[in-house]
């Protein structure tokens, strides 16, 4: 297992969970108890008769928790209210909040979702992507099951049950059925390392193709061996709650890490040319007195230049789209001279200083851009873009893309401290607030310190915007100037134009040819 699938330990969010399976057996004595039908805050949970009894699944807001490539919490600094509920009544609809609770579909991955307290809240959430060797599964279900049930026990609130969701689409010439049988192993193998904790499985789903099949419920009326289509997207209840709570699926985990891949093909080879030329100029370059000091500041100097650049010019359409024109602004050679730049330490930290204000966004994009320039035997190079990345989104609460950025470059390089801070502090729910603070007095202090007027860390944008000097005294930018979160479509990832009429018109067929 990957040694960051650390638990989260703010098991304690505000998400109530769900009653007990489908199962005609009663419940064990540490699941959560179904609440009484008179409740008035479960006006659904009706009385059903005793050999099948109808669950009420609960959730509270509609939160889609931060969830990391391998374990998150939800964030509670994104939920509407910690009295909103949302009452799933069936596995269906249980299925369908899968992508809300982590903010993605999480496509080839196991997911464990920890219940606590008598009404279920859906607390700590564990992923990993399903390994392809069987005889892996027994030691993956019994450490997956272990990290998260200690995490609850270390706060003293172990988790009442557990669901779990296998997801997995099916190769050519398989079909969702075949996913079910080929899974059913793992499945059980998980119910019985977690039951062997003491804590139950109320639920364990497959999701494929389209349908789930639960491996907890017998009875083909309601599971039937075809499996049951999944409910129309956005016509759920936890759809409705999403929408009104101003959240977003960011699409599958495969098209997130799609944008961070490598080029490949002739676009590939010619990044690499770049960057043998770029590594051979740079050595006698470093050699030189003073050399680092130099190479430090054209390195700054030329991110500065690519992120006005990447402001200036914003793309539209889908993400392929967008990805094509951005690699389009920077040329190989300076993508280059960036991505060997970056690889000293200090000059990610200055870099690292743009993360809100109006330089978030291109800043965001340009490490996207420069993470797909690490080509062939440059791919290690490509941990630096891919944590300032993960940064900028955790730093634009944009949590989901953050854990993916950053799982990404742990993937790569698993000791780079940086992303190993910065994973660890997201999946602990801490406030990116403080380390931003200290990036901008770090900064103020250097400048102060080499005898220059204290700039502000958004000093690429800053330049930009004419009419600060005909209203010195004007306050914040409007809100097209305005850090873009997760929230009303105003994420990192949303590009409108400039007011200048400067749009790229990106063609999905321009990414084909990497």
């Amino acid at each position: 297992m990957n040694p960051h699938s650390e638990p989260s330990k703010r098991t304690g969010d505000s998400n109530p969970a769900t009653t007990s399976p489908h199962s005609s057996a009663p419940p064990p004595s540490n699941s959560p108890r179904p609440p009484k039908p008179s409740t008035p805050a479960n006006p659904s949970n009706t009385t059903s008769p005793p050999a099948r009894p109808n669950p009420a699944y609960i959730a509270g807001s509609a939160t889609p928790s931060d969830a990391s490539a391998y374990t998150s919490s939800a964030d509670e600094s994104t939920a509407p209210g910690a009295d909103a509920q949302v009452t799933l009544r069936s596995p269906a609809e249980l299925a369908d909040a899968l992508p809300y609770f982590l903010g993605f579909y999480p496509d080839d991955s196991v997911v464990m979702v920890a219940l606590h307290g008598e009404r279920g809240r859906f607390g700590g959430r564990v992923r990993l992507g399903i390994p392809t060797d069987t005889a892996q599964w027994p030691d993956v279900a019994d450490q997956l099951a272990d990290c998260l049930i200690s995490a609850g026990q270390e706060r003293d609130n172990r988790p009442a049950a557990i669901i779990v969701y296998l997801c997995q689409e099916p190769a050519a010439g398989e079909s969702g059925k075949d996913i079910r049988d080929r899974l059913r192993p793992l499945a059980q193998r998980l119910r019985t390392a977690c039951g062997a904790l003491d804590v139950p499985v109320l639920e364990a789903l497959c999701l494929s193709n389209g349908r789930f099949w639960s491996y907890c419920c017998p009875d083909f009326r309601c599971c039937p061996a075809e499996g049951t289509p999944m409910v129309m997207p956005g016509t759920s209840v936890m759809a409705a709650a999403a929408a009104y709570a101003g959240m977003q699926v960011r699409g599958s985990l495969k098209e997130m890490e799609a944008r961070l891949r490598p080029r490949t093909g002739p676009r590939a080879a010619d990044q690499q040319k770049a960057l043998d030329a770029a590594a051979a100029a740079l050595l006698p370059r470093m050699l030189r007195r003073d050399g680092a000091v130099a190479v430090r500041r054209e390195t700054l100097d030329l991110a500065n230049t690519m992120i006005r650049r990447f402001r200036l010019d914003t793309p539209s359409g889908s993400n392929r789209a967008r990805d094509a024109c951005d690699d389009a602004l920077i040329t190989d050679s300076e993508a280059a001279d960036l991505i060997l730049g970056l690889q000293d330490r200090v000059t990610r930290d200055r870099a690292a200083e743009w993360m809100d204000g109006p330089a978030a966004a291109p800043a965001l994009r340009l490490w996207r851009a420069l993470a797909r320039r690490c080509a062939g035997g440059y791919a290690e190079h490509a941990v630096a873009p891919l944590t300032l990345a993960g940064w900028v989104c955790w730093s634009t609460e944009d949590g989901p893309s953050a854990r993916v950025a950053l799982s990404c470059a742990l993937a790569l390089d698993p000791d780079y401290t940086f992303a190993q801070l910065l994973h660890h502090a997201i999946n602990e729910g801490l406030d990116p607030e403080p380390l931003r603070r200290c990036l901008r007095e770090q900064h103020q202090e250097e400048a102060v310190a080499a005898g220059e007027a204290p700039t502000s860390s958004t000093a690429p944008a800053a330049k930009e915007t004419p009419r600060s000097t005909k209203r010195p005294g004007s306050p914040r930018p409007g809100p097209a100037g305005r850090p873009r979160g997760p929230r009303g479509a105003t994420g990192p990832g949303t590009r409108t134009t400039d007011g200048r009429g400067r749009r790229r018109a990106g063609r999905d067929g321009d990414r084909s040819r990497r």
